[in-house]
């Protein structure tokens, strides 16, 4: 399985912008789909997830700003991100968490670098 992530750059403070990323290979049935994010010397952190039945949760900081989706159909999760700020700065991974084939597993994408400059 592999994640292919796009939509990262930089832009200015109060900007949008929308990440995508699109799972394809041996793929049966994805539950959890979901953002994390890693600034510069802080860990890495929850931005936002969805299941599978569009069920979804956020962390208070981007809460009103940021919304996830996801095509099913398409194997693909979307980060709708707008009214950006500087701290919104790092690199964004999304997660996927493949339920079919067997043995489960969670599978990471390489990263997309968002820039938010003041």
């Amino acid at each position: 399985v592999q994640l292919v992530e796009s939509g990262g750059g930089l832009v200015q403070a109060a900007a949008s912008l929308i990440l995508s990323c699109a799972a394809s290979g041996s793929i049966q049935s994805v539950s959890a789909m979901l953002w994390y994010r890693q600034a510069p010397g802080k860990r890495r952190e929850l931005v936002a997830g969805i299941t599978f039945g569009g069920s979804t949760n956020y962390a208070d900081s981007v809460k009103g700003r940021f919304t996830i989706s996801r095509d099913n159909a398409e194997n693909t999760v979307y980060l709708q991100m707008n009214s950006l700020k500087p701290e919104d700065t790092a690199v964004y991974y999304c997660n996927v968490r493949v339920v079919r084939p067997i043995p489960p597993r969670e599978v990471w994408g390489q990263g997309t670098l968002v820039t938010v400059s003041s």
